[in-house]
């Protein structure tokens, strides 16, 4: 590792620690430190939100895409533009209309609106376990491209520093601190992939012509995936616009309907075409250099994912490298901070709220912090036992759909409420998705565990809804 390289990595690091610090300051109640204040604009929102939601892991999951599959990896993020402009036209309005979500911090609240406590439980548990996963992917996402550049560090003590680094400036700010930082490391981010990464690596590979000689057509398709990949994508990936706890935190966040819709158009362009097609070129480049020869990697243990990171490592040089770094460094912290806020939240709101309300505000904070520190120390033991960044992603992400989606749906667009058919379907679906993804089954058509899932979830609300609904009718029949 080079000392400026070091010094640009290591500077980088300090500042995001001084912008938690900083806010820590600013912090006057649970207000601030979980939505913050409820006073930030539509931009900032925007960005925190599309820094979120493509963070690292898809920056890297998409690098082992498009040396994978080429152009046509572009698509999983294609879902994220339908989902996050679906969410922006059916559920801002809904959320930001209903006076009664006006005070809430978390996601889990609404559930207990809707249906009663227990569901609010349930709902929490399961986002927070989601969330905990989703932290752990974008620990081992910059692990990745910090071993995989810098050759002194290996993935353990990677995950280590980025572990510490993240966790620390989010215990210390809350939202605010995540949402300013994640503004300014999203724009890192695009900075040194339009002026740094892309010309750079396509210069050192030869060009246009030298790219299209070194790979096969299908590699600038966008058409050379199966049906399976793209249905697979949406329904793990689309669903999360309407269950995930760091968006609905972000509209709460927001001043106003206005605003948050706003938000929510800037971060799906942001998603689909800028951030996919950037990502997935750069990691068909990486391909080019590996077949080209320019890429020193066992073919038999070589992992897609980390075929960027030792690109940028060989074609850039000191400075520059550390300037691409702190790039995707940005895009890793920007979503871990995010997950491990929601989390937290997840725990100190739903699950010991009523215990902690009873305390004072200042007491409150802190214990937000510990919550926030001691979340974060299990991220990163769980991001120490696996080994692939977008597996671990979508996992987490499915998880909470099938748990999550049905009964929110039903709950906030329909009369149909049921507290126990709610509990029921966040069971059942969690409970099979979780199940078919570790047996690591051969499904039908080759679709993910998600689907199953979401079938089970669908079925058991249902049936629990009309089982309940039929006694309450005989039950007034009796009265009558």
């Amino acid at each position: 590792m080079h000392l400026i390289d070091l010094g640009i990595f290591v500077g980088y690091m300090v500042a995001m620690l001084g912008v938690g610090y900083y806010f820590m300051n600013q912090n006057k109640s649970q207000d601030d430190y979980y939505v913050g204040g409820r006073s930030i604009g539509s931009w900032h929102i925007g960005l925190s939100v599309v820094a979120t939601d493509v963070g690292g892991g898809f920056s890297v999951g998409l690098g082992g895409l498009g040396f994978v599959m080429g152009l046509s990896g572009s698509w999983m993020l294609f879902t994220g533009l339908l989902g996050a402009w679906l969410a922006a036209v059916f559920l801002i309005p809904r959320v930001k209309s209903d006076k009664a979500f006006a005070n809430f911090y978390t996601f889990p609240q609404i559930f207990q609106h809707l249906f009663d406590k227990k569901v609010g439980i349930v709902a929490a548990i399961i986002s927070m376990v989601g969330y905990l996963g989703f932290t752990s992917s974008q620990l081992l996402a910059g692990a990745k491209l910090a071993s995989g550049t810098f050759l002194e560090l290996s993935l353990t003590q990677a995950l280590v520093i980025m572990g510490v680094i993240a966790v620390v400036y989010t215990v210390l700010g809350g939202l605010k601190a995540v949402i300013y930082t994640d503004t300014v490391q999203w724009i890192i981010l695009m900075l040194g992939f339009i002026f740094i990464g892309l010309p750079v690596a396509y210069y050192h590979v030869g060009g246009w012509e030298s790219i299209r000689a070194t790979l096969p057509d299908e590699y600038f398709s966008l058409t050379n995936l199966r049906w399976q990949d793209l249905a697979n994508w949406g329904i793990t990936i689309l669903p999360i616009w309407f269950i995930g706890m760091t968006l609905y935190q972000r509209i709460f966040a927001s001043r106003d309907e206005k605003s948050a819709k706003k938000a929510w158009f800037i971060a799906g362009l942001f998603e689909w075409p800028i951030m996919a097609f950037m990502g997935v070129g750069l990691g068909l480049l990486s391909k080019v250099a590996f077949e080209q020869g320019l890429l020193i990697i066992d073919l038999d243990t070589l992992d897609p994912e980390m075929g960027l990171p030792i690109l940028l490592r060989t074609i850039l040089p000191p400075g520059i490298l550390g300037l691409m770094m702190a790039a995707y460094f940005s895009a890793v912290l920007s979503t871990a901070d995010s997950c491990l806020m929601a989390a937290s939240g997840n725990l100190s709101t739903d699950i010991f709220g009523k215990w902690l309300n009873a305390k004072p505000e200042k007491y409150q904070i802190r214990f937000s912090q510990l919550f926030t520190l001691i979340l974060g120390i299990l991220a990163l033991a769980v991001s120490m036992q696996m080994t692939n960044v977008l597996e671990l992603m979508l996992y987490s992400y499915a998880f909470m759909v099938s748990g999550l989606l049905v009964p929110i749906l039903f709950g906030l667009f329909t009369e149909k409420r049921s507290p126990w058919a709610a509990v029921a379907a966040m069971i059942s679906g969690g409970t099979v998705t979780a199940t078919l993804g570790a047996m690591e089954l051969n499904l039908p058509l080759g679709l993910d565990p998600n689907f199953f899932g979401l079938f089970t979830s669908l079925a058991m609300y249902l049936l629990v809804y009309y089982i309940s609904d039929k006694k309450k009718q005989n039950k007034n029949k009796v009265y009558a």
